[in-house]
């Protein structure tokens, strides 16, 4: 199985760190956020990772190298200098990432998910990770019934940004900039969009402030 980790965005609401550092090369402890992604995928027996690039993506390039100290190789996805949103990037890089499914991980989150745990039912097109809403989006994105995603449900949770798809949910799609969420309001009109609660570590390092959270207590 193959995997792509989202890697393009520019993190404005993480200035100024991301002024001269990509989000996912920013650090919890001495490691990358990037870097656990990487060991976690290679753990689930994942060997090719795709990894779209725009802003500072060469930084992201010498940082990664070739992937073999993760035992992965790399395919870089370039969107130029304005980022295609998460639908139009990994639409770009479906030839990249073959004809089987796979697996895709924001590159600002930090979690301890097992991606080898993914199983996508043959009936759907996408399977989504959602999480407890955090308190900065109470609000939610989704409901759960049944192991299908849902607009509304008695409890609604939040994407964390993991998920297994199938090429076929990209199908109808044309090339350049738009987001997953009418994909993904397509797939559920369907009933095609299946899901699990992952009730473990995940955060989004979306903030300075977030960031600042996570990082271990130092020693006195």
């Amino acid at each position: 199985m193959k995997a792509m980790i989202l890697a393009a965005g520019r993190g404005e609401r993480m200035c100024p760190l991301t002024d001269s550092t990509p989000k996912p090369l920013l650090k919890v402890g001495a490691q990358m956020l990037i870097e656990r992604h990487l060991q976690a995928l290679a753990a689930a027996g994942v060997r090719e990772v795709v990894v779209n690039l725009s802003w500072l993506g060469e930084l992201i390039r010498a940082a990664l190298g070739d992937g073999s100290r993760w035992g992965v190789k790399f395919h870089f996805s370039e969107e130029g200098p304005v980022p295609l949103e998460t639908g139009g990037g990994i639409f770009q890089a479906l030839p990249q990432l073959g004809t089987e499914p796979f697996i895709v991980v924001n590159g600002d989150i930090l979690t301890d998910f097992a991606f080898g745990s993914l199983r996508l039912p043959d009936d759907a097109t996408a399977h989504l990770v959602l999480v407890d809403s955090p308190a900065h989006h109470a609000r939610g994105d989704f409901g759960l019934e049944r192991g299908r995603v849902v607009l509304l449900g008695d409890t609604m949770l939040t994407f964390s940004g993991i998920a297994l798809y199938r090429p076929e949910f990209f199908s109808g799609c044309s090339a350049g900039r738009f987001p997953l969420l009418p994909l993904f309001k397509r797939a559920i009109a369907a009933g095609a969009l299946s899901g699990e609660h992952y009730a473990g570590q995940w955060s989004d390092v979306g903030t300075p402030q977030r960031l600042a959270e996570l990082q271990p207590a130092r020693r006195s």
